[in-house]
């Protein structure tokens, strides 16, 4: 019983700087454009600046 009144603060503590992490990336935009990067490897910029290919 005595090791549950140490390891229950500190999961406690673990899952506040989890939840403290989380909030802090929400915060700074880290999860603004979750398909932005994704998509922009799939669509080729050079056609677009030369034109189309005849």
């Amino acid at each position: 019983m005595s090791i549950l009144a140490l390891l229950l603060p500190i999961a406690l503590l673990m899952g506040f700087v989890g939840l403290g992490a989380f909030f802090w990336a929400l915060k700074a935009g880290q999860f603004d454009d979750p398909e932005g990067a994704a998509t922009r490897i799939l669509l080729d910029d050079d056609l677009d600046e030369m034109g189309p290919k005849n």
